[in-house]
């Protein structure tokens, strides 16, 4: 019963963090650089810093904290700026693929290599009792993105150039699968981070933390690595495309409506993670489940990817085989999830 509430629980946060690039169709005037830095303000930096306020132990600090962790506090923001360069490609992404086909792909190599690269540091054999469960969950996960981007090259195909434009404006299916592929590898670093401070996370424990929330002052010092890398890149487009104005040169109007649409897209993001942490806390230790739970994150992101996906009319125009078939990849990824619960 408590992984069926655990499942839930992530469920809940994946479908808010899917959302999250809705707004960015709201968004008006401004450059793809200059949003995706203004909601990434917002996303890596203000509100998990609010969110790892929960996990303060009674009497402590952030500042009187995060001198515990010693040597790991700057390899796990060293994890997060990795992660930010995959950040990246996942802006990119959806600009190449839309919300759907773009998340599908870098969240599936991002959800391989975040679960199975932690299981082999610390030397979990993968052909054997829970590691071959793990590898098992996660094949079934991969298959199930394999299929979703099979349906993802139909639907390329079965549209007109006009019907392309018209779903994505920048649809660009090579150069998209290549960034989509790139950004989720790097993306993977975000489960170092968040293994790498598992041992800071049990110490808050033994201080009085909430177990719910004990997880969120790591998200917050990996989201500020991501943040730096962002920033960096996107000031130097900012600086490339003369794209400086976008900050200053707009009616008030424009401005307010920006900003509301980035703190939502920010919020929204950012809003994955507390459902994430609080569901893990209904699994295990050391557990199988609690091992997947990266995996399980990342899937239920990609159902609800393509479900927001459909509703923007990004498939539009493809066929009923096409739809059957995506629809068939993201079963086969809600299957992927329970299959750790049964080995």
């Amino acid at each position: 019963m408590n992984t069926i509430v655990g499942l839930l629980i992530i469920g809940f946060g994946s479908m808010l963090q899917s959302s999250s690039y809705v707004p960015i169709k709201k968004v008006k005037t401004w450059s793809w650089e200059s949003f995706w830095l203004i909601q990434g303000i917002f996303a890596w930096l203000v509100f998990p810093y609010f969110g790892s306020l929960l996990a303060i132990p009674e009497g402590y600090t952030l500042v009187q904290l995060y001198p515990l962790m010693d040597g790991s506090l700057w390899k796990v923001i060293s994890y997060g700026f990795l992660w930010g360069i995959g950040g990246l490609g996942f802006g990119l992404s959806m600009r190449y693929l839309g919300v759907s086909l773009g998340q599908s792909i870098g969240f599936g190599t991002c959800s391989a290599f975040g679960t199975l690269i932690p299981a082999l540091m610390v030397g979990k054999d993968l052909f054997s009792g829970d590691g071959l469960g793990l590898l098992i969950g996660v094949s079934v996960s991969i298959a199930g993105i394999i299929v979703i981007g099979y349906a993802g090259s139909l639907r390329s195909k079965n549209l007109t150039h006009e019907q392309r434009i018209a779903a994505v404006k920048d649809f660009a299916l090579s150069k998209g699968l290549l960034v989509a592929l790139l950004a989720g590898v790097m993306s993977a670093c975000f489960s170092l981070g968040i293994e790498e401070g598992d041992a800071f996370r049990l110490k808050l424990l033994t201080l009085g933390s909430n177990p719910f929330f004990a997880g969120l002052p790591t998200i917050l010092l990996i989201t500020f690595g991501g943040f730096l890398s962002n920033l960096m890149y996107c000031l130097f487009q900012n600086y490339k495309n003369k794209s400086f104005s976008d900050y200053y040169k707009l009616s008030k109007p424009v401005l307010f409506n920006n900003l509301i649409f980035c703190i939502l897209a920010g919020g929204l993001w950012y809003s994955q993670f507390i459902p994430f942490v609080m569901g893990k806390s209904f699994f295990e230790e050391n557990s199988l489940m609690m091992a997947f739970s990266w995996s399980i994150l990342l899937s239920l992101n990609i159902v609800f990817s393509n479900v927001w996906g459909i509703i923007l009319k990004e498939w539009v125009g493809t066929n009923a085989k096409t739809i059957a078939i995506l629809i068939t990849g993201m079963i086969i990824l809600i299957i992927s999830l329970i299959i750790p619960n049964l080995i």
